[in-house]
């Protein structure tokens, strides 16, 4: 009778090394008792989440990229005011998960890459493109869920104009050695409304509107930065995790 391979490891009653037969618990490992975390519930943070934005009491969590107040509309949710530049926040950041929720203009204008065009850029650097794709052709490593100029998202999964989006990030940044050259790539796996459309996306370098990205050594934490491409963009419900 043939055995499988499941069934022989099935009727498999001992396990050794070496001729030494190992008990169960010998392969059990209690060095590190994982921290308990509060899942949040009905759109809730979880219990260890720093709270960047959920409305005008965290405007202190932004300033411009410039360092200058911050001049975008706050009230909900934080709206692009155009001409003032891009914001940036106050604390740095390195590896992360984390969860923002985005809208891009109900009243559609412009095609392409002039449609809701925005963009999140983890460490100021490497960017996740905001962008109205619904039912709007553009360059593919330029749409919404893209790795700007980088990775095509897998699917388009976006809502139509006006609606709220939602990306949850998984990211994970460069290593550099001390002579400054890449050790690691950066990292990024995102979900766009609960859907996988970047799965662990190794990074070339920073991101590039023009030319071929080469990575430059830089801190190891750095502020998180939403971008000022004239529309009117808002975000709501932003929040990270340290990994």
């Amino acid at each position: 009778m043939k055995r499988t391979f499941l069934s022989l490891i099935l009727m498999t009653a001992v396990v050794s090394i070496n001729g030494q037969q190992m008990k169960p618990e010998e392969t059990e490992d209690w060095s590190k008792r994982p921290e308990n975390v509060t899942p949040g519930r009905y759109g809730e943070p979880p219990s260890d989440a720093i709270i960047l934005y959920r409305g005008q009491q965290d405007t202190v969590n932004w300033v411009h990229e410039n360092g200058n107040p911050l001049k975008w509309i706050a009230d909900s949710a934080l709206t692009v005011k155009k001409g003032t530049g891009g914001i940036k926040t106050v604390k740095s950041f390195g590896d992360c998960q984390l969860h923002i929720e985005w809208r891009t203009p109900a009243v559609v204008e412009g095609t392409g890459q002039g449609r809701g065009n925005s963009g999140i850029f983890l460490m100021g650097r490497y960017e996740l493109q905001v962008l109205d794709s619904y039912n709007n052709e553009t360059y593919y490593n330029g749409q919404a869920g893209s790795i700007y100029k980088q990775h095509i998202p897998l699917v388009n999964a976006s809502l139509g104009p006006g609606e709220w989006q939602t990306y949850d990030v998984i990211f994970i940044a460069p290593r550099f050695n001390p002579e400054g050259q890449v050790l690691n790539p950066a990292y990024f796996t995102v979900f766009h409304n609960g859907v996988l459309i970047q799965n662990h996306s190794g990074l070339r370098g920073p991101t590039e509107n023009t030319g071929i990205p080469v990575y430059k050594a830089h801190e190891a934490r750095l502020p998180l930065s939403l971008q000022d491409h004239g529309n009117p963009v808002s975000y709501r419900n932003i929040w990270i995790r340290e990994l």
